[in-house]
């Protein structure tokens, strides 16, 4: 048991002896979300305290400065292992599709950045392509924290097929119809039947995966608004003073179902395609969903 795991045990069993059951698990869920979420909560506290600190005529663009704190925000969480380098590959990938997409979105004039950098590509900062990381680092996390399970998962190809169709339609659709109403439903259609199984100590609970996207698409929302509250990008037409629209949710929804699908195709273990639930003692913790073989069907 790794000092991540008996920290996990000792706030539990605090908790547990403490308050009533299902109010000491909503605890240890928000607990551990969080610390699935730091590499991102880390960022957006880097965001918050750049904005607040940083002097227009000081030699180190803020830009450029965030980017050397977000490296080494990966290298401390590499070296300490908080991350594995498995899961570093994932958070490499969605660094280059963040950016690229970054890099289109802000010639196309849907959002941009206001602030100077000598490390920028085309108006794109190279520390935003975190951002998009932190995304990825918190999905590979929270699998593995949670011991997450995913069932039934559908079939890889229609998975793959929908993200790949979601991630297109991000560009294409400032020249073609725009077809997300259709992948809204799509989503719902292909991974209505998926739960995902978590633990809290030893006690299995589930969610509805189109849920769990819904839920986390709030949340990056927030995120938006640190963004763009600090200036460090803003959409168009829009204010630092005004919220970001809602329908920013929506487009967060359908990018986890890219990202979703891209941590997968590496924690492949975490998946089956078959309905189950998780055999033996409640109070007994499995290994992590990183290393163990997926729970017998039923």
């Amino acid at each position: 048991m790794n000092r991540t795991r008996r920290l996990e045990r000792a706030l539990g069993d605090w908790c547990r002896a403490r308050l009533p059951h299902y109010l000491s698990e909503l605890v240890m869920f928000t607990l551990k979300q969080g610390w699935a979420a730091i590499f991102g909560i880390l960022l957006l506290g880097g965001l918050l305290v750049s904005s607040r600190i940083w002097q227009a005529d000081w030699a180190l663009a803020r830009y450029d400065a965030l980017l050397i704190y977000a490296l080494g925000l990966q290298a401390v969480f590499l070296i300490t292992g908080m991350e594995s380098t498995r899961e570093a590959r994932v958070i490499l990938l969605f660094h280059l599709t963040g950016t690229i997409m970054e890099i289109f979105k802000v010639q196309a004039g849907s959002w941009a950045y206001p602030g100077a950098g000598v490390l920028k590509l085309w108006g794109v900062p190279l520390f935003s392509g975190f951002m998009y990381a932190s995304v990825g680092s918190y999905m590979a996390r929270v699998i593995r924290l949670f011991d997450m399970r995913f069932a039934p998962y559908p079939p890889t190809w229609m998975a793959s097929c929908l993200a790949v169709l979601i991630y297109v339609n991000f560009f294409s659709h400032h020249f073609l119809p725009d077809i997300r109403l259709a992948l809204f439903v799509a989503t719902v259609v292909i991974f209505i039947r998926t739960r995902i199984w978590f633990y809290i100590g030893g006690h299995a609970y589930w969610m509805p995966l189109p849920l769990a996207a819904f839920l986390s698409s709030f949340f990056l929302w927030v995120a938006e608004n640190v963004g763009t509250r600090t200036r460090t990008w803003l959409y168009a037409g829009q204010d630092s003073d005004h919220w970001v629209s809602l329908a920013k949710m929506g487009s967060w929804y359908l990018l986890l179902y890219v990202s979703f699908v891209t941590v997968t195709l590496v924690v492949r273990d975490a998946l089956s395609a078959e309905a189950f639930r998780p055999s033996g003692p409640s109070g007994i913790r499995r290994n992590p969903a990183s290393a163990a073989q997926p729970p017998s069907a039923q």
